[in-house]
C-alpha cells in the first residue's frame, strides 16, 4: 500500500465515529497487544473465543455512517412523526421541562453517565437529588415514606399488589381493581397476577365491594375518566376485610386535591412524568411509590436514607434494599434494578425550581382551564357528564365520538375515544387559551359564536367540593424555597454534580455493568421535539417516524443476535428477564406442557435472575459451578434428568458472570433442549459477543439485551434502562402486546400473548434513538472492533494486576473475556483489610470502585469496556498496584493494622480543618499519586456508617444539612 493511500485511510478513520468511541488509538492498541503476546486484535478470536460459538456469517448492517449523517437521518425520521396537541390523558400529559434543567441536567454527562449509587461516598449529589424526590412524594401523597422511583405507573401498581400479598392478613388470593383505572395498568396487573396465581377482578369499587373477598384493592385518583371521588368508604370496607388499599394518584392533581393519606390508604403510586419529563412516546418516566413507615422493609426498589459519616456529619446512602436481590435471590421481594433515577431527579428538580407556590399556580391553571373548557361545551349544549374533576372531562356524543375526534385531529388536537359515544378531554401544563378555542370550534355547529373565555372565567365555580380539596401545606422543607431563580438552581445542580464520580470525570470500572461512552451525538435526538413530545397512544399514522425507528432497530438487533423477533416493551433489564421467562411459560402451556415450572439457574448467576424467575411463577433450582467458576455440566446433566418432566428453562449468562467464555455452552444448551426445556440467555455480557457470536444461532431460545449497557443508553445514575427481548420464531407469537395500541406484536397468534408488561406499548421509546445511532455509526466493522477492544482491555488489566492480586477465574490458557475478578479475601487475614477498604481507598485516587463482592464475596470485578484508553487503564492499574503496596505496608508492620490509609479512606477536606493526628502524611492521604495534582476529586463525606443508617432509618430531607448526627 502506498504511503499516500495509507495516510488517506488514516485520515478517513479519524473522521469516522469508530475511533471516537473506542478509547485506545493504534499505538496504544499495539502496545497492549504486545504486552499480551499478540500481533493484532483479531488474534484474540483464536485465543479467547470458543470456536463453536463463533459467527462466520456476515452481518447485514450498513457500513459506518458518520455522525453528521446520523443526525441528518434522524431529523428526517422525526419529520415523519406528526406531533399534535395531546388531550388524550390516560396517565400521559404534555409538560414543560425548564430550560435550565434540560441544559444542566438532562444534557449534562455529569448526571446522565453516573452509575447506581452503590458507592455512596462518591454519589452524594445524586443521592441528595433523589432524597428531594422522595420528600416531594411524601409531601404530595401525605404518606410517611417514599422510595427513589420505579419504572412506570402500571408496573408500580403491580409492585404494590405483590407487596400487599406479603403484608395483608386476608387469606384470599383475589385482587380487585377499579374499572376506572387506566387500561394499561389493568393489563399489567393482570399479567403480573397471572404468573403469581392471583385472580384479578375489575369492579366498580363504589357499588359492589361488599360481595367480594380480596387481599388488595387498587383505585385510581382521579379516575382514568377524570372523576375525583371520596375514597373513605371503599378504604374502610377493604380494611374491614383485612385487605390493603393502593391508590394510583395523579401527582399534579395532588397539589390541589385531598392527599390519599387522608383516606387512610396503605400505598400510593403513580407517575412523576408530568413534573417536567417529556411524554417521549411512552418513556422513560419515573414512577413513585409511597407507603406507611411500618411497611418500609417490604418496599420494592430503592430507598435513599440519611446516615452519618466518619466525621459525624450527615451522609446519604441507599437504605435497606441495597443488595437485596443478590442476598435473597429467589426470595427477593422485588427487583432492585427497577428504577428511573435520572427521570426522578428531573422531577425532583422541577419541584425544587417551582416550589409550592409555583406548583399551585401550574395545577390551578390546568384545573381552571378544564372548568372553562367544560363550561364552553355546556354552552353549546353538549352532554358533559363529569361533575367533580381536576383536568379531565368526559363528553357524551351519541354515535358521534369518532367523527368529532377526527375533526379534532384535523384541527391539530388528539382526543381520547372511550367508545362510540364518549370522548375524554385532558388538559395539561401546556394548554393555551387558543387550544381551548380551537376545541370549542371542533365541537361547535355552524353559526355559533365562540364563548368569551374571560366571561366564562368569572362565571365558573369550583367543581370539587371543599372536603376533597387540599388544605394542608406542601413542600415545606427549605430545599423547595431556596432555588427559584435560574442562577441559584444552576449553581445547586452544579454543586450536586461535582460531588459525584461519573464518566465525565474518570473511568468507572464496574464489572458486569459496562460503563462505556455515551456519545453526545447518540444523545442528541432525545431532545428533538418530534420524538419527545408524542403521546404513546396517538394513532399509528401520526407516529411513522417512531415505527420506522422500531423496525430498523429490531432488524439491527435481530441481525446481531440471530433471533427472529424482538419486543422493545420491557423497560429495564429486570423486566426483560421477567418477560422472557413469561414467554417460555406461555410456549409450554400452549404446547400442553403447563406443568413445566422448574427454572435452572447457575450458582454464579446475576441476583436478578432468581428474583425474575420467582416473579414469573417458576421454581428455582440451583446448578453448581465447578472449581473454575463454569457451570458444572455434570451437575446440570443430573438436574435436567431429575426434572425432565417439569423442566421449563435454564437461565444462563454468557460469557459467564465470572467473566469467562465457557467452552461447554453449546453442550449445555443441547442438554436442556433434549430434556424439553428452553434456554434463556441473560444478555448482560453481550458486550463481549457483539459481532463475534449470535446467541440465537448457538442454542439460546430467548435473550434480553441491556441497551443501557452494550448499546450505549446511559445508566443515568441507576435508570433509565431498556431490556428488550429477542426470541426464536417459535416464541415470537407470545411476545407482549398492549390493550390500547394495535400491532405491538405483529406475530400474535390465536393462542394469545403473555399480555402487557409495561405501561407503554414500546416501553421507553424516546431513548431507543441512542442505540440506533450507536449501531449505525459503528457499523459491523466498528462493533466487532469494539468487542475485541473490550476483551483486550480486560486481559491487559488482568496481566498487569496478576503479579499483585490473584485473578480468580480464567480459561485453561489464562485468558478472560471482557471482565476480570481479583480476589481480596486473604487481606483480611494478613492485614485486617477488607475489600470495602480497597474500594474506599480508590476514591482517594479519584476512581469509582469496581463491583464489590459480586459474584463472589471479597472480590472486585473489573470491566474497562472499549471506551477507555491505555492511559486511563494504566492510571487505574497504577492505583490498584499502589494500594496493594499500602496493604503490604500493613502486612509488614510498617503501618498500623487499625489506623492506616485504607481504614480511614476516603479522606475528606474536613481533615484539613483539624489538627493532623494520623500516622501518615497529608500527601499520602490526599495525593497518593501525581495524577491527583491537577484535578483532585474531593469526596464530600467520609466513610458512611451503614449500620447506623439501618438502625435509624430516616428517608426524608433534613432541615439542616450542616448538622452533626
Amino acid at each position: 500500500m502506498s504511503a499516500n493511500r495509507l495516510r488517506l485511510e488514516q485520515l478517513e478513520m479519524r473522521g469516522s465515529f469508530i475511533p471516537r468511541h473506542i478509547g485506545p488509538d493504534q499505538q496504544q492498541t499495539q502496545d497492549m497487544l504486545n504486552s499480551l503476546g499478540l500481533h493484532e486484535l483479531e488474534d484474540l478470536v483464536e485465543k479467547v473465543i470458543p470456536a463453536n460459538i463463533l459467527n462466520h456469517e456476515p452481518l447485514k448492517l450498513t457500513e459506518t455512517i458518520s455522525e453528521r449523517a446520523v443526525i441528518k437521518y434522524l431529523r428526517k425520521m422525526r419529520e415523519r412523526n406528526q406531533v399534535l396537541v395531546s388531550m388524550i390523558g390516560m396517565g400521559y400529559y404534555d409538560t414543560i421541562m425548564p430550560a435550565v434543567i434540560k441544559r444542566n441536567l438532562l444534557e449534562n454527562p455529569g448526571w446522565y453517565t453516573a452509575y447506581t449509587p452503590y458507592q455512596a461516598e462518591v454519589s452524594q449529589g445524586r443521592l441528595e437529588a433523589l432524597l428531594n424526590f422522595q420528600q416531594m412524594i411524601i409531601d404530595l401523597t401525605g404518606m410517611e415514606l417514599a422510595n427513589a422511583s420505579l419504572l412506570d405507573e402500571a408496573t408500580a401498581v403491580a409492585e404494590a399488589m405483590t407487596m400487599s400479598r406479603r403484608l395483608a392478613k386476608s387469606a384470599f388470593d383475589t385482587v380487585l381493581i377499579d374499572q376506572d383505572c387506566h387500561p394499561q395498568t389493568i393489563a399489567v396487573v393482570k399479567t403480573r397476577a397471572a404468573s403469581l396465581g392471583y385472580q384479578v377482578l375489575v369492579v366498580d369499587p363504589y357499588s359492589d365491594l361488599e360481595q367480594h373477598d380480596f387481599f388488595a384493592l387498587i383505585l385510581q385518583y382521579p379516575g382514568s375518566q377524570g372523576e375525583v371521588r371520596d375514597l373513605t368508604d371503599c378504604v374502610a370496607l377493604a380494611h374491614r376485610k383485612q385487605a390493603l388499599v393502593t391508590v394510583a394518584a395523579d401527582l399534579l392533581g395532588l397539589v390541589l386535591l385531598k392527599p390519599p393519606s387522608a383516606f387512610d390508604v396503605d400505598i400510593v403510586v403513580g407517575s412523576a412524568q408530568r413534573f417536567g419529563v417529556p411524554m417521549g412516546y411512552g418513556g422513560p418516566h419515573a414512577a413513585y411509590f409511597a407507603t406507611r413507615d411500618a411497611f418500609k422493609r417490604s418496599v420494592p426498589g430503592r430507598i435513599i436514607g440519611v446516615s452519618k459519616d466518619s466525621h459525624g456529619q450527615i451522609a446519604l446512602r441507599m437504605a435497606l434494599q441495597t443488595r437485596e436481590q443478590h442476598i435473597r435471590r429467589d426470595k427477593a421481594t422485588s427487583n432492585i434494578c427497577t428504577s428511573q433515577v435520572l427521570l426522578a431527579v428531573i422531577a425532583g428538580f422541577y419541584a425544587v425550581y417551582h416550589g409550592a407556590d409555583g406548583l399551585r399556580m401550574i395545577a390551578g391553571r390546568v384545573h381552571r382551564y378544564a372548568q372553562i373548557m367544560a363550561a364552553g361545551l355546556l354552552h353549546y349544549g353538549h352532554d358533559v357528564v363529569s361533575l367533580c374533576y381536576f383536568d379531565t372531562v368526559i363528553v357524551r356524543m351519541p354515535n358521534r365520538a369518532k367523527r368529532i375526534a377526527a375533526r379534532a385531529v384535523e384541527s391539530g388536537i388528539n382526543l381520547r375515544i372511550i367508545d362510540a359515544d364518549t370522548l375524554g378531554i385532558s388538559l395539561d401544563e401546556t394548554t393555551t387559551r387558543n387550544d381551548i378555542r380551537t376545541l370549542w370550534q371542533v365541537f361547535s355547529s355552524p353559526g355559533f359564536d365562540l364563548p368569551d373565555i374571560n366571561a366564562l372565567d368569572k362565571l365558573v365555580s369550583e367543581c370539587v367540593p371543599d372536603y376533597l380539596l387540599r388544605n394542608d401545606p406542601i413542600l415545606q422543607n427549605p430545599v423547595f424555597s431556596r432555588y427559584h431563580s435560574e442562577t441559584e438552581i444552576m449553581r445547586y445542580m452544579r454543586k450536586l454534580a461535582r460531588r459525584d464520580i461519573a464518566l465525565d470525570r474518570a473511568m468507572i470500572p464496574l464489572g458486569s455493568c459496562t460503563m462505556k461512552l455515551n456519545a453526545a451525538t447518540e444523545m442528541q435526538a432525545i431532545s428533538f421535539y418530534e420524538f419527545n413530545a408524542m403521546h404513546p397512544f396517538v394513532p399509528l399514522n401520526q407516529a411513522q417516524g417512531y415505527q420506522q425507528l422500531f423496525a430498523e432497530l429490531e432488524d439491527m438487533l435481530c441481525d446481531l443476535t440471530g433471533f427472529d423477533a424482538f419486543s422493545l416493551q420491557p423497560n429495564a433489564g429486570s423486566q426483560g428477564e421477567y418477560t422472557g421467562l413469561l414467554v417460555i411459560r406461555k410456549y409450554h402451556q400452549v404446547n400442553g406442557q403447563g406443568q413445566r415450572n422448574i427454572c435452572l439457574i447457575p450458582a454464579s448467576a446475576h441476583g436478578t435472575n432468581p428474583a425474575s424467575a420467582a416473579l414469573a411463577g417458576l421454581k428455582v433450582v440451583v446448578v453448581a459451578c465447578d472449581a473454575n467458576g463454569n457451570v458444572s455440566v455434570e451437575d446440570l446433566r443430573a438436574k435436567v434428568t431429575q426434572y425432565q418432566d417439569t423442566l421449563a428453562a435454564l437461565m444462563i449468562t454468557y460469557p459467564s458472570t465470572h467473566g469467562v467464555y465457557e467452552q461447554a455452552f453449546r453442550e449445555i444448551c443441547d442438554l436442556v433442549h433434549q430434556h424439553g426445556g428452553q434456554v434463556y440467555l441473560d444478555g448482560a455480557n453481550f458486550n463481549a459477543l457483539v459481532g463475534l457470536s449470535r446467541p440465537g444461532r448457538i442454542g439460546a431460545d430467548v435473550a434480553h439485551l441491556n441497551l443501557h449497557k452494550t448499546f450505549c443508553i446511559p445508566h443515568g445514575g441507576g435508570g433509565p434502562g431498556v431490556g428488550p427481548i429477542g426470541v426464536g420464531a417459535h416464541l415470537a407469537p407470545y411476545l407482549p402486546d398492549h390493550p390500547v395500541v394495535e400491532g405491538v406484536n405483529p406475530a400474535k397468534g390465536k393462542q394469545g400473548t403473555v399480555g402487557t408488561v409495561s405501561a407503554a406499548p414500546w416501553g421507553s421509546a424516546s431513548i431507543l434513538t441512542i442505540s440506533w445511532a450507536y449501531i449505525a455509526m459503528m457499523g459491523a466493522t466498528g462493533l466487532r472492533q469494539a468487542t475485541l477492544t473490550a476483551i483486550m482491555n480486560a486481559n491487559y488489566i488482568a496481566r498487569r494486576l496478576a503479579p499483585h492480586y490473584p485473578i480468580l477465574y480464567t480459561d485453561a490458557n489464562g485468558w478472560i473475556a471482557h471482565e476480570c475478578i481479583i480476589d481480596c479475601h486473604a487481606f483480611k487475614k494478613t492485614a485486617n483489610i477488607t475489600v470495602e477498604d480497597i474500594a474506599k481507598r480508590l476514591i482517594d485516587y479519584g476512581f469509582h470502585a469496581p463491583t464489590v463482592s459480586f459474584p463472589v464475596a471479597d472480590t472486585l470485578m473489573i470491566e474497562p469496556t472499549e471506551s477507555e484508553n491505555k492511559t486511563e487503564i494504566d492510571r487505574f492499574c497504577d492505583a490498584m498496584i499502589a494500594i496493594r503496596q499500602e496493604i503490604r505496608e500493613v502486612e509488614e508492620g510498617q503501618a498500623d493494622q487499625d489506623n492506616n490509609v485504607l481504614h480511614n479512606a476516603p479522606h475528606t477536606h474536613r481533615l484539613l480543618l483539624e489538627e493532623w493526628r494520623l500516622p501518615y502524611s497529608r500527601q499520602k492521604a490526599f495525593f497518593p499519586d501525581s495524577h491527583q495534582h491537577d484535578d483532585k476529586y474531593w469526596p464530600p463525606v467520609g466513610r458512611i456508617d451503614n449500620v447506623y443508617g439501618d438502625r435509624n432509618v430516616m428517608c426524608s430531607c433534613p432541615l439542616d444539612w450542616g448538622e452533626t448526627v
